[in-house]
């Protein structure tokens, strides 16, 4: 199967999400995100109190799976498996094992804490391919590591390694697997309706009201002769001449 997302859950009660993909770098298509989603799903069932989303191999999330990412529903898709990541009632922790590109990195800024592993980078390259992430990304992006940081990913397209990322709140911790699995069964341990409570008010906060000018800036990206030279360039394997329209 090339698709595949592990779900396990431990004495603990810790619940862990596990990308397996690593002939694709654990990039997302329609399929994964869809698992993530009943990932998700099914731990909040099984009532975890703490959650991991790591990846196996050498990455976390090499981004977007190309082969799907210009088609229907993949953004569909992708937002579906970020809200079902971010809106678990429990603890969640991204242990970035590696690499963490584009959805890769959205899908690590959906989780409330990041402990990253020594050869993890972060980075959101959508200017360079005429892409776009939706709003929540940008916001929540600026919200965990700041407005300069976000400014720097979305704007000068900077790649951001674990020890930068720690420096800048991007990364709450450094460590590996098993660090974040620690972690994550220490606030197991903690009062769960306090810290839902505390996950509800955090999400109200940066929830902000829905724009439309912004929702027709994201859309319209998506329609742009530009995302069409972007996907055209890469498979040509040439530098981009954006136009602007």
């Amino acid at each position: 199967m090339d698709v595949a997302v592990n779900v396990t859950v431990g004495v603990d009660r810790v619940g862990v999400i596990e990308l397996d993909r690593p002939e694709r770098r654990n990039a997302l298509n329609v399929e994964t995100c869809g698992r993530i989603v009943a990932a998700a799903e099914e731990l909040r069932a099984a009532a975890v109190r703490a959650v991991v989303v790591t990846g196996t191999g050498t990455s976390f999330c090499s981004g977007a799976d190309f082969g799907e990412v210009y088609g229907e529903g993949f953004r569909d898709a992708l937002h579906a498996a970020l809200g079902a990541v971010h809106s678990l009632p429990v603890p969640v922790v991204a242990a970035v094992n590696g690499p963490a590109i584009g959805a890769g990195t959205q899908l690590a800024i959906a989780c409330d804490l990041r402990v990253a592993a020594e050869g993890a980078v972060f980075a959101l390259p959508t200017a360079r391919l005429g892409l776009a992430v939706n709003p929540w990304t940008i916001r929540r992006l600026a919200q965990v590591a700041g407005g300069a940081t976000a400014r720097a990913l979305l704007l000068a397209c900077d790649t951001v390694g674990a020890e930068l990322a720690l420096n800048r709140g991007l990364v709450d911790r450094l460590g590996t697997l098993e660090d974040a699995r620690a972690l994550a069964a220490e606030l197991a341990g903690l009062a769960p309706l306090t810290l839902a409570y505390n996950k509800l008010v955090l999400d109200r906060v940066e929830l902000g009201e829905e724009d439309p000018v912004l929702a027709d800036a994201f859309e319209g990206c998506w329609r742009s002769a530009d995302l069409e030279e972007g996907r055209t360039a890469r498979s040509e394997k040439r530098v981009p001449a954006y136009e602007g329209r």
